[in-house]
């Protein structure tokens, strides 16, 4: 029997700055860094997903010995692709760059970051990025919302529902955009960021999460699940687990999603389409 689904898998995991289950990653020497990043590499290369999204990852910063972290793990994970969002960006004796970032198998065609405010340490935000499977455009929006304040979640996720609202003015025929990351809240809460960003955007699309009941945080006593993927139609969550490590004080998701064998999707978009999206194209 003809298959009538394609699939792929995608991971979310907040890698905590590579500090592994210390307190703080100021306080971790270059080798105890290293030791951390050979842990998550080694997470990733076991379950081999089609595209990683991480947060909390550092590029060149004083607190983690300048150590590029996004470069060392493509290195160690063999992963073609990568892109780095930096939300936080402070130069002088100290600085710091860190965000989000994707790993990924398939060649990403254009992406976008958007920091939810403009605070040099701190500040959340999301990566956008589109990326080419088979001949098929998959949007993955990798999140990261504020950890103090329901308000300030909810505020973030309007941004991110805006921009997702001018994505399919300038694409209607676009797969809704699959949405990861660190949410900062459980799904308890009809009130906070995960119903709420569902809710809001139900009269565009019908969106579910994934895992439903799994717990990713902390990790030695996981109590509360912080880390989701989020999913409309057309798109099925065929298997999703959360993966038991100590690499992190979050725990990764791993979810394999199909899709209709016989979806269409354009690569080649108009140059006008591409301009409303405020994209920067891929160089590496």
């Amino acid at each position: 029997m003809e298959e009538k689904q394609k699939s792929f898998s995608l991971m979310t995991f907040n890698i905590a700055h590579g500090r592994g289950l210390s307190l703080y990653q100021g306080f971790n020497r270059a080798k105890g860094l290293f030791r951390n990043l050979d842990r998550i590499a080694s997470i990733i290369r076991k379950h081999q997903p089609d595209i990683v999204a991480l947060q909390e990852i550092d590029a060149s910063s004083h607190w983690n010995r300048h150590i590029n972290l996004l470069d060392y793990l493509q290195s160690a994970t063999d992963y073609p692709y990568s892109i780095h969002g930096i939300h936080n960006r402070r130069e002088g004796a100290k600085p710091l760059a860190y965000g989000n970032a994707f790993l990924s198998k398939h060649p990403p065609l254009f992406w976008k970051v958007v920091p939810f405010g403009s605070k040099r340490l701190g500040e959340k935000g999301f990566l956008e990025a589109c990326f080419k499977i088979e001949n098929t455009q998959i949007d993955v929006i990798n999140l990261h919302l504020d950890f103090r304040s329901r308000r300030s979640r909810l505020r973030q996720i309007d941004q991110l529902l805006s921009s997702i609202h001018q994505r399919s003015l300038a694409d209607p025929y676009h797969l809704p955009p699959l949405i990861c990351g660190d949410f900062n809240t459980s799904s308890r809460s009809l009130q906070d960021a995960v119903h709420q960003l569902i809710n809001r955007s139900a009269d565009a699309e019908n969106y579910d999460y994934v895992p439903r009941s799994e717990r990713t945080f902390p990790t030695h006593f996981p109590s509360r699940g912080l880390d989701f993927i989020l999913l409309a139609q057309p798109y099925h969550a065929e298997r999703t687990e959360v993966l038991r490590c100590f690499a992190s004080d979050h725990l990764p998701v791993l979810s394999t999603l199909s899709f209709p064998k016989d979806w269409k999707s354009e690569l080649e978009g108009s140059e006008e389409n591409r301009a409303s999206l405020d994209v920067s194209r891929i160089t590496r």
